[in-house]
């Protein structure tokens, strides 16, 4: 049997290895599905990846699928309820701040008639691949996610660094930072 050569991040976790050959990277243009990603990072900050994707099924329980209408209607009786769910993280701030990111979502998504406009918009409408041999070349942050980040922050999005706005970009395909070595590489 042939081994795939993955970036190194995926490369000691079934579930790492299966997030990041069936999903990372691949351009996202869902609005659902971009605002679970922007959630699931979000609730990342300070944690691993791998700990966010082993909850993933709870979140999407927790956050009624990632429908951002449904979330933005969360109450702070719904915040203080998954304040003690030990299914999701339970931190009182993140999750404030989805509720709080879905109502900026739904204000984004009038504005733009969609969060996927929006944010393509960005990288205009095309992915930017980079080259990189290494992990350690891929930078935590670029000029577009600070603009990204800035730009989310005015809108009153929460838990949106450029940190966390670079690792979303990653995700849902912005940007392709695949190393050249990964089978992933140009497939994407």
């Amino acid at each position: 049997m042939m081994l795939k050569n993955r970036c190194g991040w995926a490369e000691y976790d079934p579930v790492l290895m299966e997030y990041h050959d069936k999903e990372w990277g691949i351009p996202v243009h869902d609005d659902v599905k971009l605002f679970e990603f922007l959630t699931l990072e979000g609730a990342q900050a300070g944690l691993s990846w791998i700990t966010i994707l082993k909850k993933r099924e709870a979140y999407r329980r927790a956050f009624k699928g990632f429908k951002p209408r449904r979330v933005a209607d969360y109450s702070n009786r719904d915040i203080k309820r998954l304040s003690a769910d030990p299914s999701i993280i339970r931190n009182r701030l993140k999750i404030g701040a989805t509720v709080t990111n879905a109502r900026q979502f739904l204000q984004v998504q009038n504005e733009f008639g969609s969060f996927n406009e929006y944010l393509w918009r960005l990288v205009e409408g095309k992915p930017i691949t980079h080259h990189y041999r290494s992990l350690s070349s891929i930078p935590a942050r670029t000029r577009e996610s600070d603009h990204l980040s800035e730009d989310l922050r005015k809108r009153g999005f929460r838990f949106v660094g450029s940190t966390i706005c670079y690792a979303f970009m990653q995700a849902v395909g912005l940007v392709n930072d695949h190393t050249t070595t990964c089978f992933r590489y140009k497939q994407v």
